[in-house]
C-alpha cells in the first residue's frame, strides 16, 4: 500500500504544470551580475572558499595532461570543465539564497544541500552534465584521431605546429569546437537555472531541467547573450593558469541565482529548511575514525 501511495504521489507530481517564466531584458542580466559581485563582496572568503575547486582542477588536469602525455586532451578538459560548473556552483548558490532571506551565510552552510530533501535530485542532474563531460571527452579523442592517428605529439612544441600550422589541424580545430559548443549549448540549456530551483523548490530534477529549457526558449536572445557572458568570462577568468576563476567563478554562481529569481515565478512550495544538525565534539584522538563513524554528540 505504501509503495502505490508513493507512486500515486510520484505520478501526480510529475502531472503537474512546471513553473512559469518571465521575460527578461539584457538589463536584467547586468542587475543579475551586479547582485552577484554585491554577494561576492559580502562573503568573499566563503566564495573564494569554493571557487578556488576551479584553479586547482584546472591546474591538475594540466598537470595530469602533460605528465601523460595527453596534450591534445588539455583544450578540450579545460572547456568541457564548463560543462559540471552548475554543480560545482550548488553551494554559492545556496550562500545566495540564505543571505537573501537573512540567514546565516558561512561557509559551512553551502553544504547544507547534503542533507536536503533535493540532494538527490541535484545528483542526479549533476550525474547528467557528468556524463556529457565524459562524452565530451571521448568525442574529442575520437577527433584527433581522425586527424592525426593514434601517435603521441612528441612534445608540446611539436603539437603546437602540428595543429596550428596544418591544414589537418585546422580542421580538427574547426569541427572540434564545433561539435564542443553542441555540447556546452546542451548543458546550458538544461542547467541554466535548474540547479537554482531545485535548491529553492520541491521540484524533480526533470522538472527542473524542462523548466530550465521552458526559461531558454522563452527568452532565446536574451540566455543567448547569457551564455556568451558566461563563456567569455570563464575564458578571461583561465589566464592565466585559472587563477581567475577563483573570482570570476563565485560572480557567475551568485550572479545565476539572481537570473533565476528574475526568470522562474516561485509557483511551487519552497524547500523545507532542514534543521540544524546538533553540534559535536571533536577530538584529535578520534582520527581518522570519525570519518567512518561520525562526531559524537554533546548529551
Amino acid at each position: 500500500m505504501a509503495y502505490q501511495e508513493n507512486y500515486r504521489e510520484s505520478i501526480g507530481a510529475a502531472a503537474e504544470p512546471l513553473p512559469r517564466v518571465r521575460t527578461i531584458t539584457p538589463r536584467d542580466l547586468v542587475d543579475a551580475l551586479k547582485q552577484g559581485l554585491d554577494d561576492f563582496v559580502a562573503m568573499p572568503t566563503h566564495a573564494l572558499f569554493i571557487g578556488l575547486i576551479y584553479p586547482i582542477a584546472g591546474l591538475a588536469i594540466g598537470l595530469a595532461v602533460s605528465g601523460l602525455n595527453l596534450l591534445w586532451l588539455f583544450y578540450p578538459l579545460a572547456t568541457g570543465f564548463a560543462l559540471v560548473g552548475p554543480v560545482a556552483a550548488v553551494g554559492l548558490y545556496e550562500l545566495s539564497r540564505r543571505r537573501e532571506q537573512g540567514l546565516d551565510t558561512s561557509w559551512g552552510h553551502a553544504f547544507d544541500l547534503l542533507q536536503a530533501d533535493s540532494f538527490r535530485s541535484i545528483a542526479a542532474l549533476g550525474l547528467v552534465l557528468l556524463a556529457l563531460f565524459a562524452i565530451w571527452i571521448a568525442v574529442a579523442q575520437t577527433i584527433y584521431w581522425a586527424y592525426f592517428g593514434y601517435a603521441a605529439p612528441e612534445s608540446i612544441d611539436g603539437f603546437a605546429r602540428q595543429v596550428l600550422d596544418t591544414e589537418a589541424g585546422h580542421r580538427m580545430i574547426l569541427i572540434g569546437n564545433a561539435v564542443g559548443f553542441l555540447f556546452a549549448l546542451i548543458a546550458f540549456v538544461i542547467s541554466v537555472v535548474a540547479f537554482p530551483l531545485l535548491i529553492d523548490r520541491r521540484i524533480g530534477a526533470a522538472a527542473a531541467a524542462a523548466t530550465s529549457i521552458k526559461a531558454v526558449l522563452h527568452n532565446p536572445l536574451t540566455m543567448a547573450l547569457w551564455g556568451l557572458i558566461v563563456a567569455v568570462a570563464l575564458l578571461l577568468g583561465s589566464l592565466p593558469f585559472f587563477v581567475g576563476l577563483a573570482v570570476v567563478v563565485p560572480v557567475l554562481g551568485h550572479a545565476t541565482w539572481h537570473l533565476y529569481r528574475k526568470v522562474v515565478v516561485p509557483d511551487l512550495a519552497p524547500r523545507e529548511v532542514q534543521p540544524a544538525a546538533p553540534q559535536a565534539e571533536r577530538y584529535a584522538a578520534d582520527f581518522p575514525s570519525v570519518l567512518f563513524t561520525g562526531w559524537r554528540k554533546r548529551p
